[in-house]
């Protein structure tokens, strides 16, 4: 969004943003039903959550995803004095992820169970990403889940790959979603259609590899990354259209594995124009 700022993308629908970080798409909501925002980012959990409370919250595009194949955006690594080896064998070990009860868990609770395993003996603990090495290195966890760079620093150090869980699961997983209020679609039809026009060329925009530069110079610009790391980060697919198939997959393991204890209703949460 910021290098979409940057480069005259949202001006050009005539919009004038203000980008304001907040810890994570669920705790985003609240300021969106007061107002205090018109918009969010942030993954699918967030969004099934406020469906099933009903309070009004819709999807209205998507952001990013992973990938299909290849090098994914994030992967299960495991301490070498841990004896893991393959999704199977994080049963009954201590795994972190960054936000518990979302997609970090239910995907990789999948994996271990398509491997053999019982998921309901992996530990799971809440861990931000860039303390993740740290806690594995001290035997506090035995495998993390990580992004880019930390994928690539831990294997590095010697410690073992496990799984991507989200390529193992639903190759290409949705995973940031934008979302407003049913509301906002209803009263402010032209900014939900100028803002929805303004991020799809965006991401657009973000997903070509000849603005790869300026993607991640924004990246450099916003977020307190060493040079080195910012310019090496696996970055996800960026894309706007929604992939309705990939959310409800996810949703229907988040209930199998009582993440959520029901279904969103993605006939009411989905709205994208």
């Amino acid at each position: 969004m910021w290098g979409g700022i940057k480069a005259g993308l949202f001006a050009e629908r005539g919009l004038q943003v203000e980008v304001l970080p907040a810890q994570g798409g669920a705790q985003a909501i609240p300021a969106l039903l007061n107002g205090d925002i018109d918009f969010a980012i942030g993954q699918p959990f967030g969004a099934f959550r406020a469906d099933l409370s009903n309070l009004g919250v819709v999807i209205i595009g998507n952001y990013a995803s992973s990938y299909a194949d290849g090098d994914d955006i994030n992967a299960v690594v495991a301490s070498a004095k841990s004896g893991i080896r393959r999704p199977a064998d994080l049963a009954g070990k201590r795994v972190s992820v960054n936000s518990l009860g979302a997609a970090g868990d239910v995907t990789i609770m999948a994996a271990v169970e398509r491997d053999g395993g019982d998921p309901s003996k992996i530990k799971f603990v809440e861990v931000a990403f860039p303390d993740a090495p740290a806690q594995l290195a001290a035997g506090n966890i035995d495998a993390a889940w990580v992004p880019e760079p930390f994928v690539t620093q831990l294997r590095s150090r010697g410690d073992t790959f496990v799984v991507a869980p989200y390529q193992a699961v639903v190759p290409g997983l949705t995973t940031l979603t934008t979302i407003t209020t049913a509301d906002r679609t209803e009263k402010d039809t032209k900014l939900v259609e100028d803002f929805s026009a303004a991020m799809k060329r965006t991401l657009e925009w973000a997903g070509d590899p000849a603005n790869e530069t300026a993607v991640r110079q924004a990246i450099k610009d916003n977020l307190q990354l060493p040079p080195p790391v910012a310019d090496s980060v696996r970055l996800p697919a960026f894309g706007w259209q929604v992939d309705r198939s990939s959310l409800q997959r996810l949703a229907e393991l988040a209930q199998k594995y009582q993440v959520l204890d029901r279904q969103p209703d993605l006939d009411r949460l989905v709205r994208q124009r």
